[in-house]
């Protein structure tokens, strides 16, 4: 039997929601709440409008989602959260709080259960911060803080070792796992590389999660 993964997604688009290019997957969940705000990507400006981040996952999933409420992790192998701003923003708010940022109950509770179970956790691009955020001393990647091209990754490994976590520095092709706690992480689109690199890494990092699956 093939391995059960689960892909937890943040929305509908770089700037609000999940990475469309980060995401694909088997089983695909999303927390039933509203969105921080609404980004018009054509202006790259926020909007009055409201959306909901399970209805607007649904566009990348095609449909076939579920709420994150009745995800069943005795019924799934691993778990994987793509990148994208809807990360930071809807499934915690370290685009606001950064390092003292919560992060969702569902969310947090479904890292909790997968890694009590011995589970493994695949995530890519912002998302590591939700690992450092709920399992103090894990070990994640952002990318690699001297990369001209990740103008980004000092300040948030900075924060990362606040919490108490490693980073280790990897390149965008890369992916790094925590062995001990079954973390993978992958820098994905902190790097402001070409899209065939970045494709390299998040396939690193799913191949990684399904070994230790």
């Amino acid at each position: 039997m093939g391995k059960r993964v689960a892909v937890v997604l943040a929305g509908c688009g770089v700037f609000d929601g999940s990475e469309i290019h980060e995401a694909s997957a088997v089983k695909i969940f999303a927390p039933n709440i509203e969105q921080m705000h609404v980004v018009d990507h054509l202006k790259g400006a926020p909007t009055e409008e409201k959306r909901n981040v399970l209805v607007e996952s649904a566009r990348l999933a095609r449909g076939d989602i579920q709420d994150l409420a009745q995800l069943n992790v005795k019924e799934l192998d691993a778990v994987i959260i793509p990148g994208g701003f809807g990360v930071a923003k809807n499934l915690c708010s370290w685009a606001v709080e950064g390092k003292d940022c919560s992060v969702n109950e569902q969310v947090k509770s479904t890292l909790q259960a997968f890694h009590s179970e011995g589970k493994p956790i695949g995530l890519c691009c912002i998302s590591p911060v939700l690992a450092a955020k709920v399992f103090p001393g894990c070990e994640v990647t952002v990318g690699h803080d001297q990369d001209e091209r990740s103008p980004d990754v000092p300040e948030t490994a900075c924060a990362i070792s606040q919490l108490g976590c490693k980073h280790v520095c990897k390149n965008v092709s890369e992916s790094h796992v925590d062995e001990k706690n079954k973390i993978v992480t992958t820098c994905a689109f902190m790097c402001k590389a070409p899209i065939h690199e970045i494709f390299d890494g998040v396939g690193a990092m799913v191949q990684d999660v399904l070994k230790l699956a």
